[in-house]
């Protein structure tokens, strides 16, 4: 049995973990980025990087962050993903949810569908729309780049002429205008790994601000969270299609709404308090799942 990781560094620590987590079962294992694949269309094999054949020489691909790129590069990307999945190959996380969670108006419409709370959210591309509903959350807002992640690019918004200033310059960069009331949680949220059907390790990320991002400083505290909170979590994860994902919960005034659900989330400080040892139970997972 041989696995791939794909991940943009294979140094990084959640790779480090899986890999050594695969060398403990004694399953092979080949680390490599997007950009060493070769695709091919019309001839075999479809997919080669260096010496190995994806669909021919792999049981199966964990994907870890893909990367930054150019649009083209990304739709690429996702491409061939999507059509090593037409040939029956299996990934963890499955394109689908991938693309899915890289959208953050998609993720949350995705929520709302199936009855998951979520903060109140507009977007639009015109600055004269957003400033009119500006008021109408509150006055207070979170302006997030729709295609990010690690709270990179948020900003806290409580003046109108500042929104109309930042409003101007994210339309003039043909961007979209993405803003969420802002909820009051105490400077802390939970984050909930979720595998397969079960919270598998949570955690409270406290913050000395208001982005509790653990990669922006946030200190990981042990949090055995609800019943409540779990449920949401695994509903939020199987909405977008995930089989592992990260599910961030904020515990507002009017109860507890997911603000997002990473598809390739890290665990690098998830894993100081958790009880279990992630990698292990991902690696188990997909074991268990080539299984059925």
């Amino acid at each position: 049995m041989k696995f791939g990781i794909m991940t943009r560094n294979p140094e990084a620590w959640s790779s480090t973990q899986v890999r050594e987590s695969l060398i403990k079962r004694g399953i092979q294992y080949e680390c490599f980025t997007f950009p060493r694949l070769v695709a091919r269309l019309a001839y075999k094999p479809y997919f080669k990087v260096g010496n190995t054949s994806i669909l021919e020489d792999l049981d199966a691909l964990i994907i870890r962050p893909i990367g930054r790129g150019s649009l083209e590069e990304l739709v690429f990307r996702m491409d061939m993903l999507y059509k090593m999945e037409r040939k029956g190959f299996y990934m963890v996380n499955p394109p689908t949810a991938i693309e899915h969670c890289v959208d953050k108006y998609d993720i949350l419409a995705l929520l709302e569908d199936v009855g998951v709370p979520v903060p109140r959210t507009l977007a639009t591309e015109s600055v004269n729309e957003a400033l009119k509903y500006f008021e109408e959350l509150g006055g207070d807002v979170v302006v997030k780049p729709i295609f990010g992640s690690r709270g990179q690019g948020a900003t806290r918004i409580n003046d109108v002429d500042v929104a109309d200033t930042i409003f101007k310059a994210i339309t003039f960069h043909h961007g979209v205008i993405y803003m969420q009331e802002f909820v009051e949680h105490g400077f802390s949220d939970i984050r909930a790994f979720v595998l397969g059907d079960q919270v598998i390790a949570s955690m409270r990320r406290v913050a000395t601000g208001w982005k509790t991002n653990y990669s922006r400083g946030a200190r990981p505290a042990p949090e055995e969270i609800s019943e409540e909170n779990k449920e949401l979590a695994v509903k939020a994860s199987k909405a977008v299609g995930c089989k592992v994902a990260g599910v961030d919960i904020l515990e507002g005034p009017n109860g507890p709404c997911i603000v997002d659900v990473n598809s390739q989330p890290g665990w690098k400080g998830l894993q100081q308090v958790a009880k279990v040892d992630i990698a292990d139970k991902i690696v188990e997972y997909v074991l268990n799942d080539l299984k059925k």
